[in-house]
């Protein structure tokens, strides 16, 4: 493992930063489109910087299902395939990330999220009222296996935009209210974080003092997303999904197709 000194200006500035993250992941998710780049400026080595952001990231997604599943909008044993195939996803990417280069998806990135925002923005059936859960059956089974290996391996190969993804997809593919999607990302992020550190650990690739220092301020935020989300519903997540979204899109898009 690499270690990397930093000024105490600097560490006050990436806390800050995984303050507002822990919000916006709570949300919406694409904390770690604040996080990531935060740390790579720093000065921490790309591998370094996917593993200590797993660290800090992995205390906000673990607030944030907590705080929906109290409020139940997250149920374990319905999503359990999801749950399981998510962890497989993480650590198979985590074990790709450490051997090949994610230039192709930071530039491919930025128009898959560009086209998730509008269909989110103009999709009017992808919002609902209600709060049941989807019918299970044989097609149910399949989508979440597909999708919790899926994003588990972005989650593990780079991450950012992981909870977003989980969020507009759930919505898409269950026809689910956007809490109880959002509910679903958020425990999904949580359990793909937490094996994709595991693997980080393993590979020696994390900062613990900086990673729990982030992941402090990161569960701060995540409890005043959660319940600014929970509070006030569909009508709030809605507009606040969408331009965060899109901001990560400018965001990636400037990152990887700057040079």
């Amino acid at each position: 493992m690499i270690d990397v000194v930093l000024d105490i200006n600097t560490w006050i500035t990436l806390c800050s930063i995984g303050f507002l993250a822990g919000v916006i992941d709570a949300i919406a998710g694409g904390g770690g489109m604040l996080t990531i780049p935060a740390l790579l400026t720093s000065g921490l080595p790309p591998h370094l910087a996917l593993g200590t952001n797993k660290l800090a990231a992995s205390f906000g997604s673990f607030t944030a299902s907590v705080t929906f599943y109290k409020n139940k909008l997250f149920n374990p044993s319905f999503w359990k395939y999801s749950l399981y195939t998510t962890a497989v996803g993480a650590i198979a990417g985590t074990l790709v990330v450490n051997y090949l280069s994610t230039s192709f998806l930071e530039k491919a990135l930025p128009i898959i999220i560009v086209f998730t925002a509008i269909y989110t923005l103009f999709a009017k059936n992808v919002i609902k009222d209600s709060t049941d859960l989807p019918k299970k059956n044989r097609q149910l089974l399949s989508k979440q296996v597909i999708q919790g290996l899926t994003l588990g391996f972005y989650d593990g190969v780079a991450g950012p935009g992981t909870g977003a993804f989980w969020t507009v997809s759930s919505t898409i593919l269950y026809k689910t209210n956007i809490l109880i999607s959002s509910g679903l990302a958020r425990s999904t992020n949580f359990i793909s974080n937490f094996f994709s550190l595991l693997t980080f650990i393993y590979l020696g690739h994390v900062n613990f003092v900086l990673g729990l220092s982030i992941g402090v301020f990161i569960m701060l935020g995540a409890i005043v997303g959660s319940h600014f989300a929970i509070k006030l519903g569909s009508k709030f997540i809605r507009p606040m999904f969408a331009i965060i979204v899109i901001g990560m899109a400018i965001n990636l898009a400037y990152q990887a197709w700057q040079n």
